[in-house]
């Protein structure tokens, strides 16, 4: 990775953890919601124990980064590290310049809906770029890794002990919101997830090809695929070309084809993963479609 992409992923990294602090400290923790994660373990053990929140935390999540580095590997032990660190450095900051004592929106299930909805979008982009929010995250990866579940289903495995926890310290309301919390924090997980991996799959019959190829080739840096087509109708041969893109970069496409004016017959289908290396160098000039 170079220097350009390493500063992104950190930059995506520090924002999604600024973003987890964020409903942890504004939505779980004034309301007692213990939705299964590190910090709802924390939440209950800072009561227990009579200990700060923000030192619980970083103490559960050197334990379980441990485990990250044996069991995941290398990369996203490291990024596990940074994250571990920030989780706990972003709480302390909130402690002492917006203290919190109760619920912002005095309605707890308005608390666990937003709780769920931001924390989630956090995971998920955590995940995406091989990292994680630490703590149950880390978990979760592993049963992901082992099981091939989806990440949000292994959120909700690994979140539902941590939730079980809450009846030590809480009713048993509390104990049924944060299950069901639990639960639908792994379905917000894998919908955003699915959302940033999503892709379009393009398919172009034109006599035009060749610039439309040159162009996703050479300005969209894409790969294409050409198949040769026979109309049903008139018997006539044309060429047939296929490209996966970004939603942005389809959007571009449009935009390229709508300006350049070509007689184009265009389909368009969404792919929810592509597995392998779909990009291209610039200076690659033949044409490939992984």
């Amino acid at each position: 990775m170079g220097k350009k992409g390493l500063v992104k992923e950190i930059t995506v990294i520090t924002f999604a953890m600024l973003i987890v602090s964020s409903a942890v400290y504004f939505f779980m923790v004034p309301s007692g919601i213990v939705v299964g994660s590190i910090s709802g373990l924390a939440m209950v053990l800072s009561q227990l124990l009579h200990m700060q929140m923000s030192v619980i935390t970083l103490i559960l999540n050197v334990v379980l980064l441990i485990v990250g580095f044996i069991f995941i590997g290398k990369e996203f032990g490291a990024k596990t590290v940074y994250t571990s660190m920030l989780l706990p450095v972003f709480l302390w900051i909130f402690e002492r310049i917006v203290p919190v004592t109760e619920s912002l929106t005095k309605n707890s299930v308005y608390d666990l809906a937003a709780y769920i909805l931001i924390v989630a979008l956090g995971q998920a982009m955590l995940f995406n770029v091989n990292a994680s929010s630490g703590g149950l995250d880390v978990i979760a990866k592993i049963i992901n890794k082992f099981t091939h579940v989806d990440i949000g289903k292994a959120v909700t495995i690994g979140g539902l002990i941590t939730a079980v926890t809450s009846i030590f310290v809480y009713d048993i309301g509390t104990l049924i919101v944060s299950v069901l919390g639990t639960y639908a924090n792994g379905i917000a997980v894998d919908y955003f997830i699915d959302g940033f991996n999503k892709k379009k799959r393009i398919c172009i019959i034109s006599d035009d090809f060749e610039k439309i190829q040159a162009y996703i080739m050479n300005d969209l840096k894409r790969g294409v695929t050409l198949y040769r087509a026979r109309g049903g109708y008139d018997k006539t041969e044309r060429t047939e070309l296929v490209t996966i893109l970004a939603p942005s970069e389809y959007k571009q496409l449009l935009a390229y084809l709508h300006k350049a004016d070509y007689q184009a017959f265009v389909t368009v289908y969404t792919v929810n993963e592509v597995i392998g290396k779909w990009n291209i160098h610039a200076k690659r000039k033949k044409t490939e479609q992984v």
